[in-house]
């Protein structure tokens, strides 16, 4: 297992993302606990892009609870539906937000918070947790972070 993830700063996102992809794959590979993994990647995309807030939230029973994470202090449960974290996992899809005060319901962790994407981690077809992560920038995210958040998580489920 390596100590650090190597990517170029000046790099863009897209070479970003194909850069840790496989490290982050590499990191997590030997490991079988996923709240390790999910502490690692959390780190990970926090050093590579520097995100106001990226974390987890578990399933467990009826609700997300906060899981592993890098950032400021965040909410820590929230229920089925519930702002953007709860809508994906009742509709088992990923969801980017351009402008967290334009979401009907948005949980304010955050108020620094102005753009959000959240990814579910499935597992025989069942959302275990939510990847959420958090901008200080409106429309931060797009189809290309959907992409690779999505392939970072597919390999928690796989591990």
């Amino acid at each position: 297992m390596s100590d650090s993830i190597h990517f170029e700063y000046s790099a863009t996102k897209v070479e970003k993302y194909q850069t840790i992809l496989p490290q982050i794959a590499a990191l997590i590979a030997d490991e079988t606990d996923h709240i390790a993994n999910m502490a690692n990647i959390s780190a990970v995309l926090k050093e590579v892009f520097s995100f106001w807030w990226v974390g987890f939230y578990l399933v467990k029973q009826e609700e997300l609870v906060l899981g592993p994470f890098q950032g400021p202090l965040a909410c820590t449960r929230i229920q089925k539906g519930k702002g953007v974290c709860g809508k994906v996992w009742a509709t088992k899809q990923s969801i980017i937000v351009p402008d967290v005060d334009a979401f009907d319901g948005h949980i304010a962790c955050s108020a620094a918070s102005k753009s959000e994407i959240v990814i579910p981690l499935m597992h025989q077809e069942k959302v275990m947790a939510v990847l959420d992560v958090d901008s200080e920038h409106l429309n931060y995210f797009d189809e290309i972070d959907e992409l690779y958040l999505s392939k970072i998580v597919a390999l928690i489920s796989l591990a």
